[in-house]
């Protein structure tokens, strides 16, 4: 979850980041993202407000684009690791496929 209510979490450094600090960031801004649609389908599943039901549902929509092509974006960025993610859902599909 997003933490702001520290500058050191906000504090833009002095230098570009390195390769491993942006894989990071792009790892916590999919967790990010993955929190909002939370978030929204939460507040979706206690309202009967029709108003605030359309707007979180387009909302919620956007978020998972944007987690979908943060994804994309780390699968370039970090092609062994999708080997690994890949390994474990064949793994998932192989064991509930049983």
């Amino acid at each position: 979850m997003p933490d702001f209510n520290s500058i050191q979490n906000v504090y833009t450094p002095d230098r570009k980041l390195s390769p491993v600090e942006i894989l990071r960031a792009i790892k916590f801004s999919i967790a990010a993202e993955f929190e909002a649609i939370q978030l929204y389908q939460q507040i979706m599943e206690n309202t009967n407000n029709k108003k605030v039901i359309a707007a979180l549902s387009e909302i919620t929509e956007d978020e998972k684009k944007h987690a979908g092509g943060l994804y994309k974006l780390l699968e370039i960025l970090a092609p062994e690791d999708e080997k690994i993610y890949q390994a474990g859902a064949e793994e998932i599909l192989e064991e509930i496929s049983k």
